[in-house]
C-alpha cells in the first residue's frame, strides 16, 4: 500500500510527540512492505504566527488529498488572549468541519500493569475497555446562541438541535463497532427532560431494532451514566451520546486509566479522511523537554491504520508493542508516579516501541 499521511503537529509538545508516531509508521512500512508518504503542515498557534491563521487554505487542501491525517495538539497560554481576532482552537474546530468529521471515537482502555496509576482502586478498574461514539457536528456546541438585555437583565441562550440523520449516522456507526468487539452497545441520554434527548432515544432504538437487532443494547440517563463511570467502568464496551455529553463523559473517563498520555481518538466522517490524535493538549509546560508521553499518539497511529487504511494486522502489531514495553517496565514521567529516576525519555520510549516492532 502506498498511502499519503498529512502530519499537523502544531504547539507545545505536539512535535515531539508525532516524530514518535511517525517513526513507528516507518517502521511498519518496512515490516509490513508498505509505503507511507509524510508532509507536515501548519495548524493552531504556530499557523496564527506564521499566517495569522489557525488553519492556513495549504492546509486545509492537504488534508483534503489525504488518506489520513494525524494531529499533535493546538494551543497554548501564549494565544491565550481574549480579545484575539482568532484562537488556535478555532483551526481544530475548523478541519472538523472542513472534512465532514462527525464522529469522535475515543477508546478508554487501561493496561492491567498500570492501574495502580489510577485515582480508583485497581478492583474497580481492571478490565475496563470501552469504545465512546460521540456525535461531533451537532448538539448544544452548534445550536442558535444569543444575548439579550443588559446589566441584571442580560440573558444568554444556546439551543440543543438535533437531526433523525444525525442521530441516524451515529448510531449506525457505533453498533457496527460493537458487532465487532462484545456485541453491546449502550446509548446515553437525558429523555428525561430534554426533548433532543427523547428523539434521540426513539431513533435509536429505531435503529437498533431494525438493522441491529443482534446487538445488546441498553440505554442509560447521562447522570447515571457519570456515576456508573466511578463505580462499574469495566461493564460498558461500545457507548454512543451527543456531542455535549461525550465531551463531559469522555474526559472523566479518561482519568480511569491514570493519565492522558495513554489515551488516542479518532475523528472520522462519510468516507474522506479520518483525523487521528491524542487526546491530552499541548502541556508547554513540558515542551522540549523531552518528558511527553508518545503512546497516545502511537495508539492514535494505530487508529488511524486501522480506521482510515484497513490495515489491521497493521494496527494490533502497533497496539501489541505498546502494550509489551508497558509489561516491560517502561514509563515516562506521568505514569512512573514516585519514582522518577526510572523514568525514560520521549524519544526512548518511541524506540521502544519501533524496537517491539522489529522483533
Amino acid at each position: 500500500m502506498n498511502s499519503s499521511i498529512v502530519l499537523l503537529p502544531g504547539d507545545g509538545i505536539g512535535p515531539e510527540i508525532v516524530e514518535q508516531a511517525r517513526l513507528v509508521l516507518l517502521k511498519v512500512a518496512e515490516r509490513f512492505g508498505h509505503t507511507f508518504d509524510f508532509s507536515s503542515h501548519q495548524i493552531g498557534g504556530i499557523a496564527i504566527d506564521e499566517t495569522g491563521d489557525p488553519l492556513p487554505q495549504p492546509t486545509i487542501d492537504a488534508c483534503r488529498n489525504a488518506a489520513a491525517i494525524l494531529l499533535g495538539a493546538v494551543g497554548g497560554p501564549k494565544w491565550d488572549d481574549p480579545s484575539a481576532k482568532t484562537r488556535p482552537e478555532a483551526g481544530l474546530l475548523k478541519i472538523r468541519k472542513e472534512l465532514g468529521l462527525f464522529a469522535n471515537l475515543r477508546p478508554i482502555k487501561l493496561f492491567d500493569e498500570l492501574a495502580d496509576a489510577s485515582p480508583l482502586r485497581a478492583d474497580i478498574v481492571k478490565g475496563t475497555d470501552i469504545l465512546f461514539f460521540r456525535e461531533l457536528t451537532g448538539g448544544i456546541y452548534f445550536g442558535e446562541s444569543g444575548t439579550s438585555g443588559s446589566g441584571e437583565e442580560e440573558t444568554a441562550f444556546q439551543s440543543m438541535t438535533y437531526s433523525v440523520s444525525e442521530v441516524k449516522r451515529i448510531v449506525r456507526m457505533a453498533a457496527q463497532a460493537a458487532r465487532g468487539r462484545s456485541n453491546r452497545l449502550t446509548s446515553v441520554d437525558k429523555a428525561n427532560v430534554l426533548e433532543p434527548s427523547r428523539l434521540w432515544r426513539r431513533v435509536a432504538a429505531e435503529v437498533m431494532a431494525n438493522e441491529f437487532a443482534d446487538v445488546q443494547y441498553d440505554v442509560v440517563l447521562v447522570d447515571s451514566m457519570a456515576m456508573h463511570l466511578i463505580n462499574r467502568p469495566s461493564e460498558f464496551d461500545v457507548v454512543v451520546t451527543g456531542n455535549m455529553f461525550g465531551d463531559i463523559l469522555t474526559d472523566e473517563a479518561s482519568m480511569l486509566p491514570g493519565s492522558l498520555g495513554m489515551l488516542p481518538s479518532a475523528s472520522l466522517g462519510d468516507g474522506g479522511p479520518g483525523l487521528y490524535e491524542p487526546i491530552h493538549g499541548s502541556a508547554p509546560d513540558i515542551a522540549g523537554k523531552s518528558v511527553a508521553n508518545p503512546l497516545a499518539t502511537i495508539l492514535a497511529a494505530a487508529m488511524m491504520l486501522r480506521h482510515s487504511l484497513g490495515l489491521t494486522e497493521e494496527a494490533e502489531a502497533i497496539e501489541k508493542a505498546v502494550a509489551g514495553v508497558i509489561t516491560d517496565g517502561l514509563r515516562t514521567p506521568d505514569l512512573a508516579r514516585g519514582d522518577q529516576s526510572k523514568s525514560v525519555s520521549t524519544e526512548e520510549m518511541g524506540a521502544a516501541v519501533v524496537a517491539k516492532l522489529a522483533s
